[in-house]
């Protein structure tokens, strides 16, 4: 979609994608294939790697100064992917949190694996009654980063949240692309397999040694390593993926769900729909 879009507009992609911006990353991130990225220009693919911190903030930045390249010789871009909170940092700006020493987020974030979601459910309930009231509790991330930042400051997160949104100098049109959960559930599996036969086991084999990284802490990564590190079988380590797959995506749907401008379409009318739209 976004490919065709570009390509009818004669413009460039920025990927709002946290995980494709890592070089070391292919397979398991579904990264666009060579002949998708030499279609049309992109950016933010391959752009990192594993060893740096890449943040929402990071984004934030890199997006807007691409952008005004961008904007130099074109009238639009477009932006295409599926990290919320990459989007809305772009889109409205960041709250102006406390940088955490490393290591209470090495630690948190090392407490997390050995005890798992309930005991972090748990400490954010105790450290920050607050935001476990109105945060996603099925999403260990921003669990993670709600307990680092009242470990780290003795405040709740909520109080470092602006309320205002950053007034950008350009517009933004918001598309949301949905299919039935059958079928989403369906290319979901059948995804996993495909990249299981192109060689994610291979391409998670040679990252063993930075598997403590938090560029890894993501599907399709965590649940292999489990397998190479011999806690469960390859066939039970697949169906994770496929399982956590299925239940990112039911996040990303109440993610985006929450934000209102976006217009919801099918994909296979999406493209005809959007660029009938006035400009």
């Amino acid at each position: 979609m976004a490919i065709g879009l570009a390509k009818r507009l004669d413009t460039e992609i920025i990927s709002a994608d946290s995980r494709q911006c890592y070089r070391e990353l292919d397979i398991g991130v579904a990264r666009p294939s060579p002949e998708e990225l030499a279609a049309v220009p992109h950016h933010f693919i391959a752009s990192h790697s594993i060893h740096q911190k890449v943040t929402a903030s990071t984004f934030e930045a890199y997006a807007l100064d691409k952008l005004s390249q961008i904007f130099r010789h074109k009238d639009v871009a477009v932006m295409v992917g599926g990290t919320g909170l990459y989007i809305k940092a772009f889109c409205e700006g960041l709250d102006e949190i406390p940088e955490v020493p490393e290591h209470i987020h090495n630690e948190v974030k090392e407490q997390y694996r050995q005890h798992g979601l309930e005991w972090l459910q748990r400490e954010v309930a105790g450290a920050d009654a607050g935001f476990y009231e109105v945060g996603e509790k099925q999403n260990p991330q921003r669990l993670m980063r709600a307990l680092e930042v009242a470990r780290a400051t003795g405040r709740s997160i909520l109080e470092f949240r602006k309320g205002g949104k950053a007034k950008r100098d350009f517009r933004i049109t918001k598309y949301a692309l949905e299919l039935p959960k059958e079928e989403l559930h369906r290319n979901i599996h059948t995804r996993v397999d495909q990249m299981m036969e192109r060689g994610l086991p291979e391409e998670v084999r040679s990252l063993l040694s930075c598997q403590h990284l938090n560029a890894l802490q993501t599907v399709g990564y965590r649940e292999l390593f489990d397998y190479f590190n011999g806690d469960v079988s390859l066939d039970a380590a697949v169906e994770e993926i496929k399982k956590n797959t299925r239940h990112y995506a039911k996040r990303q749907m109440t993610w985006f769900r929450k934000d209102k401008e976006y217009r919801w379409m099918h994909p296979s009318d999406a493209l005809e729909a959007v660029l009938k739209e006035p400009s």
